[in-house]
């Protein structure tokens, strides 16, 4: 096998221009033309608003690569570009080779017949999604995204991230480009298509590794597979065996097993397992060849979601090794807007800071993207498990057009076989919230709302049919939030499933309410807060510093943002003098929101089992419901998370009228302890007033 890595220098141009500028693949045409001094930061002030004009022009990527005789002499050359953003045509040598429509997908080209030797080019072509969009809504109606300041209306059509279309926390900045690596790939015999492990944990501790191993073949030479299992870097087994109708399956004990937990209840070995591809040589120096290598990296658990009947209703909670646990964590949205500009290190601080802050689970949500590889293998490493959603969130969609259908089925597959083998994958989701928003399901097509049999198709068939098929070992959820019994428009029982609760945000009730909330599981939840006044410094000029100037209020995508926050605050606080007291208060007002719901969910338990509050982080500089801000700060809410995820919480409950004060202990560690509490009250000045 020959590789020819073509990510790193290109040319992007508009395609109506002869005129380019240097481009850096991955990547994508916003952070190009950054780099090349011709925009603004979007993220100043309100620029983003004169920078539209991006994603309503179509783009071209090009660059020249040479090929030599020995590439030419092999019998499969292939383009495989790992992410196209998004509507993308590819042209070799100026001879179209094929094109591609879903951002999530990976694309195989055959440029065999297209190569020469020497210097080749080669050039992808980029249409704004917009004028798709609008021939598109000409035809049937389709509820969507609402087209608010907040959302441009439309996106709900294509297979591309939703939240690029602005969303209640982000910008609307419709990108483009070749956003994930691109490479040359030339093969004779024959290159590993899949790999599939598994593992059967047995009486005694035992574990068992099953690979499934399956190959794309050009001849009928003899091949084998082998598999060696690492302990670090110690062998701990290996097996080979020869291939049957192109594919193999070998199982594998795996001594002394090492076993994973989440976050705060053990600890987190992974294995190495290294898959080759051998050919069988009947002549010549060497009796075997290694045709191809893949490598994955594997925790050994059992983690399951467990409902079943109780006295309050149907649980809902995860169980890892036998041990049920509290889940503990946020939700997730793309770190950037620009997410090709994300850096290891800014994942690994991110979910660093999650497990700090004694974070068990993430939940990657549906509007942004299935995330990059180092995104799972720091999970992985810190223990942070992950609810997956597939990429659809509050809109209706297509599903009544096959071919739709089957572009989400292939997506559906490659995701699934992607992250299959991760430690920290807990659940696959269909969707974010269409089973709450009355508007977008029902017997209205003129509203544009899909039919229940339309959605049916893709969320009670399609996406579990995938899941059964590829990773039999996890379930699958069909929306977040979703009620299992009785009707399914019930979407926030509190005998069942999981619920997204926005009574104190969106219905203005006080914080005391989530202290009546008795649901099973909390998936959603949240409470505004402006970032920290460095980070607004950075976006503002000094004329803007006021919550409702211009710049400030383009920098809050929630219709009741500020007004929110400031009503609240007085309920709580007096008015700030100074701007940046206002916003530093606002995080603590924030901390407080999230530490009345989550300190009331864990005294319940096990009837409530799990608070992912929305959400961990941003996509630009903004007032949001994060606990970490864009620059990676910890804001209030982040630090009262570590003292309420603590896994041993000690809370208490007021009674105001009767003078009394309960105390609760709550505890996700594994083993019982004793000790002892000591209580202090005092004023607001410190004084003690009394001690217990």
């Amino acid at each position: 096998m020959k590789v020819i890595d073509l990510s790193g220098q290109w040319t992007a141009s508009r395609t109506d221009s002869r005129e380019g500028i240097p481009a850096q693949v991955p990547g994508c045409i916003h952070t190009d033309l950054m780099a090349a001094g011709e925009i603004p930061d979007p993220y100043y002030r309100d620029s983003e608003t004169s920078l539209f004009w991006i994603g309503q022009t179509d783009w071209t990527y090009t660059r020249t690569f040479d090929v030599d005789s020995v590439l030419l002499s092999y019998q499969r050359v292939l383009l495989q570009c790992d992410g196209l953003d998004t509507l993308a045509t590819v042209f070799v040598n100026h001879r179209k080779v094929g094109a591609a429509d879903n951002q999530f997908r990976r694309w195989e080209f055959d440029i065999k017949r297209f190569l020469f030797e020497g210097a080749n080019r080669i050039e992808i072509r980029f249409r704004s999604t917009f004028p798709a969009i609008k021939a598109k809504m000409r035809g049937r109606k389709l509820t969507p995204l609402e087209d608010r300041l907040d959302r441009i209306a439309g996106g709900n059509w294509l297979r591309k991230s939703p939240c690029n279309y602005g969303w209640d926390w982000g910008p609307k900045c419709v990108t483009c480009g070749i956003w994930r690596p691109i490479k040359i790939i030339a093969w004779d015999t024959a290159r590993i298509e899949d790999v599939h492990i598994r593992q059967k944990h047995l009486e005694g501790g035992e574990v068992q590794l099953s690979i499934d191993v399956s190959v794309q073949r050009k001849s009928i030479k003899k091949l084998h597979a082998e598999v060696s299992v690492y302990d670090g870097k110690k062998l701990a087994t290996r097996k080979r065996a020869a291939l049957r109708n192109d594919r193999v399956r070998l199982r594998l004990g795996i001594p002394d097993p090492k076993i994973w937990w989440p976050n705060g209840m053990g600890r987190q070995p992974l294995y190495d397992v290294n898959v080759e591809l051998i050919e069988d040589r009947e002549s010549g120096f060497l009796a075997t060849a290694v045709l191809d290598t893949v490598k994955k990296t594997v925790g050994l658990r059992i983690l399951k979601l467990i409902q079943e009947k109780d006295r309050w209703g149907k649980s809902f909670f995860f169980e890892v090794n036998g041990k049920r646990f509290f889940a503990k964590g946020a939700n997730w949205i793309p770190a950037d807007t620009f997410v090709t500009r994300i850096s290891p290190e800014a994942y690994e601080g991110q979910i660093r800071s999650a497990a700090d802050a004694n974070m068990n689970m993430l939940r990657v949500w549906g509007g942004g993207i299935y995330e990059e590889d180092v995104f799972y293998e720091l999970c992985d490493r810190y223990g942070i498990c992950i609810w997956q959603d597939f990429m659809f969130a509050c809109s209706a969609y297509p599903a009544f057009d096959d071919r739709y259908l089957e572009n989400v089925e292939i997506e559906a597959e490659e995701q699934v076989a992607r992250l299959r083998h991760h430690p920290c994958l807990a659940l696959w989701c269909g969707n974010n919230e269409l089973e709450q928003i009355k508007s977008i399901i029902g017997d209205d097509r003129e509203a544009g709302q899909m039919s229940w049999t339309e959605y049916k198709a893709l969320f009670d068939r399609l996406l579990p049919g995938v899941v059964k098929r590829l990773d039999p070992d996890r379930d699958y959820w069909p929306s977040s939030p979703h009620s299992p019994v009785g009707d399914r428009d019930d979407h926030n029982n509190p005998r069942c499933g999981d619920a997204h609760l926005w009574d104190v945000w969106h219905g203005r009730k006080p914080f005391e309410w989530y202290r009546s909330c008795e649901h099973r599981f909390n998936s959603e939840f949240g409470f505004q807060s402006f970032p920290e006044p460095r980070v607004v410094e950075g976006y503002t000029e000094p004329e803007d510093r006021n919550i409702t100037s211009y710049v400030m209020e383009h920098h809050q995508r929630s219709v009741i943002g500020n007004s929110a926050i400031i009503d609240t605050m007085l309920e709580w606080f007096r008015l700030p003098s100074r701007f940046a007291m206002t916003l530093w208060l606002s995080q603590i007002l924030q901390g407080m929101a999230i530490k009345y719901a989550v300190e009331n969910w864990r005294r319940q338990m096990p009837r409530g089992m799990g608070t992912l509050y929305w959400q961990l982080n941003d996509c630009w500089p903004v007032a949001s419901w994060s606990s970490i801000d864009y620059q990676g700060n910890w804001k209030a809410l982040h630090y009262m998370a570590r003292q309420f995820y603590s896994p041993l919480l000690i809370s208490a409950v007021e009674d105001i009228a009767k003078r009394k004060l309960d105390v609760y202990i709550s505890s996700d560690r594994l083993s019982s302890g004793s000790g002892e509490i000591g209580i202090d009250i005092t004023d607001t000045h410190g004084v003690r007033i009394r001690k217990e």
